[in-house]
């Protein structure tokens, strides 16, 4: 199974306006022209019309199928720097810094996609994570019920005997260094609908520890168990139990000697680690030694989507972003 060509063929026809507001960098128009061909979505760009046209035509792509956001229309400019600065107040910020800050093409685009000229935003292939967090933070927000920004990882492993024919999701494994109880629901939640949105199947939660069911007395292992059970309370239809080890989580022969009445062990297929430690070793350690590739880190939790770039990413990493953004625009 090949699960962003997937995720590609289920987003096509609802055309999703993502927008890639870094244009200085070459990359980002080189994707935008794949992008089109593609036709996934509606390629949305942010700079002088004129000259990204230009661009464009010479990449092969058809300019009049990829919108542009012309950054130099004043109105909408001022427009911007207003919202913002009213935004922002209760730190401090005026009119005259928000004009500052929306010099970045990443706060810029962010605004344009809580005004709702985009559906969703991908960058970072030319700016730190740092900035492309705070943009989405302090344009966008937050999901309504959710106070934690975190991320997950599409894992995806030649053996199919896990999860989903292979298909695992991982949280958090990049945002989140040391979770509160209260965080790792927020977590569990968002990495429960990043699995409906990515794999349009319903999730199977476990929540991992050292221990399963309690095998260990410790309070770091009834933690986990906390989190499955009031993560229950607010979604009492998500299918979620811990604490868990990993082996009982996915592997069903383990699951019945180590919890028999779980009614996720055995064919888990989202994993959600207690720290950023584990989650970050746990992946890495999945990915060069088992083989897996790892899709992401995705964003999540966030009112609209925003998904971060690596600056070292290749023109194909801008394109799949662009495409699991398309796939986040729709409802869990």
């Amino acid at each position: 199974m090949n699960l962003l060509e997937d995720i590609k063929n289920r987003v096509r026809p609802e055309q999703r306006r993502i927008l890639l507001p870094e244009t200085h960098d070459g990359r980002v128009l080189k994707a935008a022209a794949q992008m089109q061909k593609e036709g996934f979505c509606r390629t949305v760009l942010l700079g002088d019309p004129a000259a990204l046209t230009k661009r464009l035509r010479e990449l092969g792509a058809a300019p009049d199928a990829v919108e542009i956001i012309d950054r130099a229309d004043p109105a909408r400019l001022e427009a911007y720097v207003a919202e913002y600065a009213d935004l922002r107040k209760h730190k401090g910020m005026t009119e005259d810094l928000a004009r500052k800050v929306l010099q970045d093409p990443v706060f810029y685009g962010a605004m344009c996609l809580r005004q709702g000229l985009v559906d969703g935003m991908t960058a970072g292939s030319a700016s730190p994570t740092a900035p492309v967090i705070r943009a989405a933070l302090q344009c966008i927000g937050l999901k309504a019920g959710i106070k934690t920004l975190s991320s997950c990882l599409i894992m995806v492993f030649k053996d199919r005997r896990f999860g989903m024919e292979g298909t695992l999701l991982f949280s958090d494994c990049g945002v989140v260094p040391e979770p509160t109880l209260e965080q790792l629901v927020d977590i569990a939640r968002s990495a429960a609908e990043s699995w409906r949105q990515f794999a349009y199947t319903e999730p199977v939660v476990a929540c991992l520890s050292f221990s399963t069911k309690g095998s260990a007395d410790h309070p770091e292992a009834r933690k986990m168990a906390e989190v499955a059970r009031r993560a229950r309370e607010l979604e009492p239809h998500l299918l979620i139990d811990g604490e868990l080890q990993t082996d009982a989580a996915i592997v069903p022969d383990v699951a019945i000697r180590k919890c028999k009445d779980s009614p996720v062990g055995g064919r888990a297929n989202v994993l959600v680690f207690p720290d950023l430690g584990a989650g970050n070793i746990g992946y890495k350690l999945c990915e060069r030694l088992g083989g897996g590739q790892a899709i992401g880190p995705i964003l999540q939790g966030l009112a609209k989507p925003v998904n971060d770039l690596s600056r070292g990413c290749h023109v194909q990493d801008i394109v799949d972003a662009a495409a699991i953004t398309a796939a986040q625009t729709f409802a869990g």
